[in-house]
């Protein structure tokens, strides 16, 4: 009886609401796993900007400064996004609790101010979009406007002032930046070795985070 229904009804609501909630747990897990490859990439190319600006190659110690900032902003917007999804999560286990009482989904607003958000964020935006319309097919969300949506949306990862490169590069190297700008704000034209390797290294470390950040 069960399957003729479902034929001919769809899923009933306490099965929308669990396939929505393992959507939210699989994307939540996504992010974690952003989330650590960022720690990563992020813990090595700030040891590389540390050893290029006590060097004295200021000038590649601020380019890769640049991808720390914008990985550390990435990161940041990853997190408050989990966040959002788990709020999601917690919106739907009232919702299925409220079936119990009155059979079925409940308008949400916050649902929908939630899931706005998060269709901005592009690892998630097609898995939210879908939910999005699957919820308002289902009377938890009314239909969100595509141009509505757009002229919203946040700017994405921009590069920092530079007064806060600074700052990221004071702490790197522990207060030593002003000392390492006076020295030069290039490597000597004969580069040993260990130089030239921390140079590849930036550049690698650099092309990571731009990956990441992409």
């Amino acid at each position: 009886m069960q399957t003729i229904n479902r034929f001919l009804y769809g899923p009933t609501p306490e099965e929308r609401v669990r396939a929505w909630q393992t959507k939210l747990r699989a994307e939540s897990r996504q992010l974690d796993r952003e989330m650590r490859q960022l720690d990563v990439a992020t813990s090595k190319a700030r040891q590389t900007v540390k050893q290029l600006a006590t060097k004295g190659d200021v000038k590649s110690a601020r380019i890769l400064a640049k991808e720390v900032v914008r990985s550390n902003k990435q990161k940041d917007r990853l997190s408050v996004s989990k966040a959002r999804l788990g709020s999601i999560g917690t919106q739907l286990s009232q919702q299925m609790a409220m079936i119990k009482v009155t059979g079925s989904l409940q308008k949400s607003t916050e649902i929908m101010k939630l899931s706005n958000a998060l269709i901005k964020l592009p690892q998630i935006s097609q898995t939210m979009r879908e939910m999005s319309m699957e919820m308002t097919k289902a009377g938890i969300m009314e239909e969100m406007l595509e141009d509505t949506l757009e002229m919203d949306e946040d700017d994405e990862l921009e590069e920092e002032a530079n007064a806060e490169v600074d700052k990221v590069l004071f702490e790197l190297t522990d207060g030593k930046l002003g000392e390492a700008g006076a020295v030069g704000t290039g490597l000597p034209v004969s580069q040993t070795a260990e130089e030239d390797e921390t140079e590849k290294n930036m550049e690698k470390y650099r092309q990571q985070l731009n990956v990441l950040l992409s």
